[in-house]
């Protein structure tokens, strides 16, 4: 779309080069049971991409050869990928940090009766999205229903040991601002959830993470429509502040798509910006040298101002 276009050609954001790589990201595909209006993945029921085991094996070769710590699943919705419980096996038996980015209503899906159980066997760290704690905000987000499922999901996990204070069963969840708007700040918005989770529901969880909506993919198309699209560009711009470009998660990862190949992180990926700067040919999975990508330059533009502004935002949350 024209948006990202001018993006890429009015990028003037600070230099950041990549660290040691600890972390791969893999998106498994763009298949989701749900369609949320600020998904920059453009994820739904109707995407047809999907990650085939011999790219599966080609991530598993790199976590070996790399010494890679952390892997972080993500979609569309990753456990719809046929290939995710032996991903998720494979790099478990390897002492590798499994993280599921699982959008909770995914666990009461047909099929997936047993993905919570799953989850808890192989000790993965359950990455929830909840991007408000009320449920009108949540279904106007998300769809009708997708409150209520949501918290079955996380009474489930409750049940299993996710979140307990006596538990190494992690459970996070990851609030999403309702439109063009920095976060609140994560420490305090994370003891309202904390509250009001607890008091009304009896749920319980570790962290809140809270991520700014990126202007990309379906997200821009929305802004642009209402014409919004550029006082949210000016919003982040203005926010911006350089201690975070020393945690922003591109300089310790990269991001593998459902093809295999590589970028510096997700957002990238959607736009199709490949790894490194200077409009370097796209690489794949197999051919990256890990080593050879410490100190090395990432390819930023506009958007990159959505992960610097303000607090902070990341796939961890907030940066401060």
């Amino acid at each position: 779309m024209a948006q990202t276009e001018t993006m890429r050609l009015l990028d003037d954001f600070p230099e950041t080069r990549r660290g040691r790589l600890s972390t791969v990201q893999a998106n498994l595909g763009y298949v989701c049971n749900q369609t949320c209006f600020h998904c920059h993945v453009n994820a739904g029921p109707n995407r047809k991409e999907v990650m085939q085991r011999e790219t599966v094996d080609e991530i598993l070769a790199l976590i070996r050869r790399a010494g890679i710590e952390t892997l972080d699943l993500t979609g569309g919705a990753p456990e719809l990928n046929p290939h995710f419980r032996y991903l998720v096996s494979s790099a478990r038996a390897m002492g590798v940090n499994v993280l599921d980015r699982c959008n909770l209503t995914i666990l009461s899906q047909p099929g997936q009766e047993d993905l919570a159980e799953f989850l808890a066997a192989n000790q993965v760290t359950v990455i929830a999205s909840l991007p408000c704690y009320l449920e009108e905000n949540v279904d106007a987000q998300r769809g009708d229903g997708v409150f209520g499922d949501s918290l079955a999901g996380l009474r489930r996990l409750n049940a299993l040991g996710y979140g307990q204070p006596d538990s190494s069963l992690e459970l996070n969840l990851v609030y999403n601002p309702q439109g063009p708007e920095l976060p609140p700040p994560q420490d305090s918005l994370e003891s309202a959830y904390h509250e009001y989770l607890a008091q009304h529901y009896g749920i319980v969880f570790n962290r809140l993470f809270t991520i700014a909506n990126m202007p990309i993919n379906r997200f821009a198309k929305t802004l642009a429509r209402k014409g919004e699209y550029n006082r949210y560009m000016q919003t982040l711009r203005l926010a911006h502040q350089d201690a975070n470009l020393e945690h922003v998660m591109c300089r310790s990862l990269v991001s593998v798509d459902w093809q295999g190949f590589v970028y510096d992180c997700d957002f990238n990926q959607m736009l199709h910006i490949p790894l490194g700067a200077g409009g370097r040919p796209r690489q794949h999975i197999r051919e990256i040298d890990a080593l050879a990508l410490t100190d090395s330059p990432i390819a930023v533009a506009d958007h990159c101002y959505g992960c610097t502004a303000g607090q902070g935002s990341s796939c961890g949350g907030a940066l401060d």
